[in-house]
């Protein structure tokens, strides 16, 4: 599975920006999808994910409620409404082919990865 990111960019406080994350390959081993995100300095940490077969999404506490992902076709979205400097990362996609039950969280069970996308958010 390869995986090709893209939709980074600058942007005010209060802002919003569509990350895309489009997978080839094959695509049909995919279970879950999502985006991490990691800030100068910091440890990667989880923003979203997905299952590939539709239905379900889980977010992280800080981006409940401003953040939606979502997913046609072979492209996984996440749109990101009302940005805060603390938004500022590089923002990886992820994948992997197993069920990862309630540990979809954890960076090092994916496998497949695409490269970052910066995302600055401006006060």
């Amino acid at each position: 599975v390869q995986l090709q990111a893209c939709g980074g960019g600058t942007v005010q406080a209060g802002g919003s920006l569509r990350l895309s994350c489009a997978a080839s390959g094959r695509t049909f081993s995919i279970y879950v999808m999502g985006w991490f995100r990691q800030a100068p300095g910091k440890e990667r940490e989880f923003v979203s994910v997905i299952r590939w077969s539709g239905g379900s999404a889980y977010y992280a506490d800080s981006v409940k409620g401003r953040f939606t992902i979502s997913r046609d076709k072979n492209t996984v979205y996440l749109q990101m409404n009302s940005l805060e400097p603390e938004d500022t990362a590089v923002y990886y996609c992820a994948a992997s082919s197993s069920n990862l039950g309630g540990s979809y969280y954890v960076s090092s069970l994916y496998a497949y990865w695409g490269q970052g996308t910066l995302v600055t958010v401006s006060s």
